[in-house]
């Protein structure tokens, strides 16, 4: 079990738990309808389960076991429990044919049994996935950094609606969000880890966009997991970092850290993804049916991300554990723990 923060003096400033899930059916509501109007995204019904072998899951960090199965009427066929859709993304819009500038969202709804269970940590994840199809010309940080504002503008806005209906939830984030590459954060907190960078960056502008998350920077590390196979992190960009992807993090008043509302990015071509496989020992994913469709260019050029339903919840309502938007499982002394900091899980 993870380290349980415990807020000083912590209570539910919606007053109740039917006042909690009246606000997370509107927040909920209302922050899919504007990112779908901002980033012209259609909603598509997606799969919680995969056929093993094919490439579609996502492997996180490569360590992360994935929930399997056999199906019986598959001839005992392994299926897998999806990490995320970022990957099946990609090969659904392919099948959709849709035109450059239009993409899709979905409910995505997974299981990861080996997280740590903590505050922001829970087994079960859900986010909005969302992929869209890109013109070549437009694998440019210009139009990560655009896509990230439009973004950022939809979490904002949904903040001050729910300040409308709800006075005690004030709105706390700045104006406009912050980029820096995280070879410009290293140089910025070299004596810093990776997480004590974040929270160091986070605390001084309250919103900020991390780019290059999965290449290696000067001192040979990486600033955080990010696999091979989706995400562009060793394409070089006009500013002359590595990375066309990144993370967008806020600052967690409540909790007193860098909080991860978003991850996303423009996704590999052809040689990006043979470039990450080979640095990552991975050739052999050359030969699954994903990987084999991107290399024959059968996939659109697309960018796309997920942002967390429960993480923005829990952040835009101010509460201090997943497990009071979510329910899932946690241990008895969590339960206990957190009971008696006021802190009341579903």
């Amino acid at each position: 079990m993870g380290k349980l923060i415990k807020p000083k003096g912590y209570k539910n400033i919606l007053g109740n738990v039917e006042n909690t899930e009246k606000a997370i059916k509107m927040l909920k509501d209302m922050f899919q309808a504007n990112i779908s109007a901002q980033l012209t995204l259609l909603r598509v019904t997606a799969p919680m389960v995969v056929l093993k072998g094919q490439g579609l899951n996502d492997d996180l960090n490569g360590t992360e076991r994935p929930v399997t199965f056999p199906i019986k009427d598959l001839n005992d066929a392994p299926a897998e429990v999806v990490h995320s859709l970022a990957k099946w993304k990609r090969i659904k819009l392919a099948d959709m044919k849709l035109d450059k500038g239009r993409g899709i969202y979905t409910d995505m709804n997974a299981l990861r049994p080996d997280e740590e269970l903590d505050n922001i940590h829970s087994i079960y994840v859900d986010q909005w996935d969302w992929e869209k199809v890109i013109d070549p010309k437009d694998r440019n940080i210009e139009y990560l950094k655009k896509t990230v504002r439009r973004i950022y503008e939809t979490i904002k806005v949904t903040e001050n609606r729910l300040y409308v209906e709800f006075q005690h939830i004030k709105p706390i984030l700045p104006e406009n969000i912050f980029f820096v590459s995280a070879q410009q954060l290293l140089e910025l907190y070299p004596t810093l880890n990776a997480k004590e960078r974040e929270d160091a960056i986070a605390k001084k502008y309250h919103a900020v966009f991390i780019m290059g998350v999965g290449g290696k920077m000067s001192n040979g590390e990486i600033h955080d997991g990010r696999s091979s196979d989706y995400d562009d992190w060793s394409t070089p960009n006009e500013e002359g970092f590595l990375g066309l992807n990144g993370d967008l993090i806020v600052w967690n008043d409540v909790l007193g850290h860098a909080f991860e509302l978003s991850s996303m990015g423009i996704r590999v071509d052809k040689d990006a993804l043979e470039k990450q496989l080979h640095e990552r020992g991975e050739e052999y994913k050359k030969e699954l049916m994903y990987h084999k469709a991107l290399i024959n260019g059968e996939l659109p050029y697309t960018i796309g991300g997920g942002v967390g339903q429960s993480r923005l919840c829990m952040f835009l309502l101010r509460k201090a554990h997943i497990g009071e938007i979510q329910s899932s499982i946690w241990s008895d002394t969590m339960r206990h723990e957190c009971k008696a900091s006021g802190i009341e899980l579903m």
